[in-house]
């Protein structure tokens, strides 16, 4: 039915695309759900982060399972097949105990940053097929312990039985194929070759890149530089408000622009410590001296264009440390406040597009504000329906698509 999962990916991507969910959050199962996963967190702009879920195998026969445990202290347990197999307490303890050392190793490999949070939030979680159900319903377990206020599963395949008892287990069930029978998901697949820790922590880190340390000033600011072969240019993140190169949202972004042929360096305009400061986070200047600095440096590294991206307070470093240089070749600010650089705003000589939710009406008002005092050429891009962060359906994908028409357009009469 599909040729790999990233076939099956791009399938159940416009399958959850028909739909819109409110703060949506997609959560892949390790290991093969994640590059489904990261698929649809692509398609509709949403964070992408995981759920570890272990299968508790039967004594004899690993493959049949009998439940599942998952990070959070979730576990469910088959009891029907449980009494029918004929598995003691002490025995099925020690067979989850086991499972939970290696879903402790797990959490340990693949998380790089802490679980991005559900209160409130729409839930999706992505497995690449249903067959038992037992580690996905022990991940909507682990995903109601978290405070999603919805739990959608969403799946390439899946056995029509499992299918019709996750119909009232979860808020809704997305499925693409529903084969009359199914002995195993990887019969669904051409391809279904295991995927590897090491393809896991690559997806949840985003465009995969080379780590950097910059230096700016008195300190050394992490970053990722990713450049895919031939890109029309590189684009410098400027992250505002605390925010760091780990954001799903900016990372979510920089994969788009990779897609679309550019480079992007994500990097950490404050220290860890200095994130903490919120005099920092406002200090503009300071900002845009160490976007500068990172500009300088990736200038004496990568050949080519160079444009900059900002979001929230990182919008005015960006335009700020523009009309300094003549060798910005574009800048977009995202849900920015470039109202903060006011006094240098007139200097700014780049192509400037400045993108904002239609629901996050101050921040709108600050960016026409903004927008007057540019001299140069400018737009004004508006989200119908979007609000400060983006999180609506398409809301994100609608951004990476903005930015990445604005820099391929600059970019390409700056050659």
């Amino acid at each position: 039915m599909f040729e790999d999962r990233e076939d099956a990916g791009r399938r159940l991507a416009e399958l959850v695309g028909e739909r819109s969910y409110r703060d949506p959050v997609v959560l892949g199962l390790p290991r093969g759900g994640v590059v489904v996963a990261a698929q649809v967190a692509r398609l509709i702009g949403a964070p992408l982060d995981l759920v570890v879920v272990r299968k508790l195998g039967a004594p004899g026969n690993p493959e049949l399972g009998i439940g599942a445990v998952a990070e959070d202290g979730a576990m469910v347990v088959n009891e029907a097949l449980v009494a029918r197999l004929r598995v003691g307490e002490g025995q099925l303890d020690r067979i989850a105990n086991r499972e939970r050392r290696e879903l402790e190793r797990r959490v340990a490999a693949y998380r790089t940053d802490p679980p991005v949070p559900l209160d409130g939030k729409t839930a999706i979680i992505v497995d690449d097929g249903l067959a038992t159900g037992y580690t996905a319903r022990a991940a909507v377990a682990a995903a109601r312990l978290r405070g999603a206020d919805r739990v959608v599963v969403a799946v390439p395949v899946a056995a029509p039985e499992t299918a019709a008892e996750f119909e009232v287990l979860v808020d809704e069930l997305l499925c693409v194929e529903l084969p009359a029978m199914l002995l195993g998901v990887g019969g669904a697949y051409a391809d279904f070759t295991q995927t590897t820790d090491d393809a896991v922590v690559s997806l949840l880190r985003g465009p995969a890149g080379e780590d950097v340390e910059i230096p700016c000033g008195e300190v050394f600011a992490e970053g990722v530089l990713t450049v895919p072969a031939g890109a029309s240019g590189v684009v410098v993140f400027a992250h505002g408000s605390g925010s760091s190169r780990l954001s799903p949202r900016n990372r979510a972004v920089a994969s788009g622009l990779n897609a679309a042929g550019l480079g992007t360096l994500l990097f950490d305009l404050l220290t860890p410590e200095e994130a903490t400061d919120r005099r920092l986070v406002f200090d503009i200047p300071l900002l845009a001296d160490r976007l500068s600095s990172a500009a300088a440096w990736l200038g004496g590294r990568v050949r080519g264009p160079m444009g900059f991206f900002g979001s929230s307070t990182g919008a005015a470093a960006a335009l700020w440390a523009a009309a300094e240089r003549d060798d910005v070749a574009a800048v977009v600010g995202r849900g920015g406040r470039p109202d903060l650089a006011e006094a240098r705003l007139p200097a700014v000589r780049a192509p400037v597009r400045l993108i904002v939710g239609g629901d996050d009406a101050v921040v709108l008002e600050l960016n026409e504000m903004a927008r007057s005092r540019l001299s140069g050429v400018t737009d004004l891009a508006v989200i119908p329906g979007a609000g400060h962060l983006f999180e609506e359906a398409g809301a994100l994908e609608r951004v990476t698509d903005l930015a990445a028409d604005w820099f391929v357009r600059w970019m390409a009469d700056a050659v």
